[in-house]
């Protein structure tokens, strides 16, 4: 019996272990395969006599994602100079005078802008805030430091929150609070975002070791093994317990 179970527990970590690494580079595999698949479907606003794939002998996946890399940097290189930011402007003019399409575009730029400047402290900083009740704390993110409008009708410095959601951090809730009732943390926003994520389950700058179900069945086994003096075992011919 105890041959079987030291057996199960060697073959269950082994099965654990190649989990540890299919699982995850799966999940990698699958969303890059889905990127470029939609950055594929791209080419097909190409005219016909100028698509890539007339001038290859053999079909190359990933040809929209090259196509798209060279179509950004060709872009910024161009809105770079005085002539392509007056295109620029007047093109975001044209676009102003559109109403559904006005706050739209100027909602996504400012996104960028807020995510990708250097200017900006957008989810560069975790803080606890008591939500959703006093004496219960959330991880959240600082996003701005508020003005306009709302720091004149409060009249003190408040801070943007993002609050994500548990196990999907995509979504959450936006939450305008003043910066005393927010504790700083020294945590990094990957660590966080592992946090969430996770479900508390991998901790900040905690370790995790690549394969440890091998060792824990390990450690089990040679628990099973130690016997503790004054401990009971097996039953005798005559149905008496002998003590070790």
């Amino acid at each position: 019996m105890r041959f079987f179970n030291w057996l199960r527990s060697i073959v269950r970590g082994y099965f654990m272990a190649g989990l540890l690494v299919i699982v995850p580079l799966g999940a990698v595999i699958f969303v890059i395969s889905v990127i470029i698949r939609l950055m594929d479907r791209a080419l097909g606003f190409i005219p016909q006599k100028f698509h890539p794939d007339i001038y290859l002998p053999f079909k190359i996946p990933g040809l929209g994602l090259v196509l798209f890399v060279v179509i950004v940097l060709v872009t910024g290189i161009l809105v770079k100079n005085y002539i392509g930011r007056r295109i620029v402007d007047f093109g975001e003019y044209m676009v102003s005078k559109i109403p559904l399409v006005r706050p739209l575009y100027g909602a996504v730029k400012q996104l960028i802008v807020a995510i990708f400047g250097d200017s900006h402290e957008a989810f560069k900083r975790v803080v606890l805030v008591e939500y959703p009740r006093k004496g219960v704390y959330s991880l959240a993110f600082v996003t701005a430091r508020t003005s306009g409008e709302i720091q004149d009708k409060i009249g003190t410095e408040m801070l943007s929150i993002f609050l994500p959601t548990t196990p999907n951090p995509t979504s959450g809730f936006f939450l305008v609070l003043p910066e005393e009732d927010t504790i700083p943390l020294s945590i990094s926003v990957e660590d966080a975002f592992k946090l969430l994520i996770s479900g508390g389950v991998v901790e900040p700058g905690e370790k995790q070791s690549q394969f440890p179900f091998r060792r824990r069945a390990r450690n089990a086994s040679q628990q099973e093994r130690i016997i503790v003096p004054g401990e009971v075992n097996d039953k005798d011919e005559d149905g008496k317990k002998s003590v070790s």
